[in-house]
């Protein structure tokens, strides 16, 4: 079966970090762009980060632009998301998943996700 799975998520307090980890199961994850998504209690599912299939190019959501990091090792299969200074806002279910190309493009082979939660 061809899809992500993503850990590193858990509870942390405001100004805290966390590393997120994508690992594709069942296929290569070279030739794809990747992007990260989240998806908070009540709200529709956003756009975090996307990175390209080099690594080259990579872009973010206003929102945690200065404070979220996305990076890859294609040798290894994973995308990360490094979450420095969250903020009780960025408390969501975390996914990643795959397109060809650009960023704009419709994604699939989304995982389960991995709770963030930032408390007071």
């Amino acid at each position: 079966q061809l899809q992500f799975v993503e850990s590193g998520g858990g509870l942390v307090q405001p100004g805290g970090s966390l590393r997120l980890s994508c690992t594709a199961s069942g296929f290569t994850l070279d030739y794809y762009t990747i992007g990260w998504f989240r998806q908070a209690p009540g709200k529709e599912r956003e756009g975090v980060s996307c990175i390209s299939s080099s690594g080259g190019s990579t872009n973010y959501t206003d929102s945690v632009k200065g404070r979220f990091t996305i990076s890859r090792d294609n040798a290894k299969s994973t995308v990360y998301l490094q979450m420095n200074s969250l903020k009780p806002e960025d408390t969501a279910l975390y996914y990643c998943a795959r397109t060809y190309g650009s960023c704009r493009k419709a994604f699939g082979s989304w995982g389960q996700g991995t709770q963030v939660t930032v408390y007071s």
